[in-house]
């Protein structure tokens, strides 16, 4: 007698802060490459595009500890055990099912935050000595401020690394584990079967959220402004 396939089960997984933090990232760091790769005034919107980043990541970094169950880093970042474990499972035919980060992409999630979060503090203090420097220049030497510019520009080669090897991921699992990790990001939900996890309300934590946002929005205000 063959075994039945357990049912599959609609679970709202992704908040609509982080589904909405994720896909304005994205346009703000394609955004941030073109008029970097522009030049001359350009480079007026490639600064306030890393303000408006700077304002993003430490507001999902506050969201990962404040935030819905599977928006904390609590959920998906896991020790070196647990992550071989789930790489390993990979070369299965049925890799070790998560409901939101696997401890894979948890890492991956955490070393991009941090890659964003040098370069955005990075280019506050940086001078390109051409004709862009940033709000905060002027509070450090000149030896200071061109050492930020070094590491502005080395870090953007690694944070253009993370994306890469973040694409490469998407497209693995699409055509290999066929697994669609895109759409959950614009609807917020899986088809889970046997799903331990509860599904998120449709609005959950999004007004907590907003005034983290805010709170974000005016510290990187004062910081650019000082």
């Amino acid at each position: 007698m063959s075994q039945q396939t357990p049912a599959k089960q609609t679970v709202r997984v992704w908040d609509l802060p982080v589904r909405v933090f994720h896909w304005v990232l994205v346009l703000l760091v394609v955004s941030q490459i073109v008029t970097v790769s522009i030049g001359g005034n350009a480079m007026e919107y490639h600064v306030l595009g890393g303000y408006a980043i700077l304002a993003l990541v430490v507001f999902r970094i506050l969201w990962g500890l404040l935030g819905t169950p599977t928006a904390r880093f609590s959920n998906f970042v896991r020790g070196p055990v647990a992550v071989l474990r789930y790489a390993r499972s990979l070369a299965s035919a049925q890799p070790e099912k998560v409901i939101g980060h696997n401890p894979l992409g948890g890492w991956s999630v955490v070393a991009m935050l941090v890659s964003l979060l040098v370069q955005a503090v990075s280019g506050l203090f940086a001078d390109d000595e051409i004709m862009t420097t940033g709000p905060l220049w002027k509070y450090v030497s000149e030896d200071t401020a061109s050492m930020f510019n070094v590491i502005h520009e080395t870090n953007a080669l690694v944070l253009l690394t993370l994306i890469c090897i973040h694409l490469a991921a998407i497209l693995f699992y699409l055509l290999r584990k066929k697994e669609n990790l895109i759409k959950p990001m614009f609807t917020g939900s899986k088809q889970l079967s046997d799903s331990n996890g509860e599904s998120l309300r449709p609005f959950q934590g999004t007004l907590r959220a907003l005034v983290v946002l805010a709170i974000c929005a005016v510290a990187t205000w004062v910081v650019v402004s000082l």
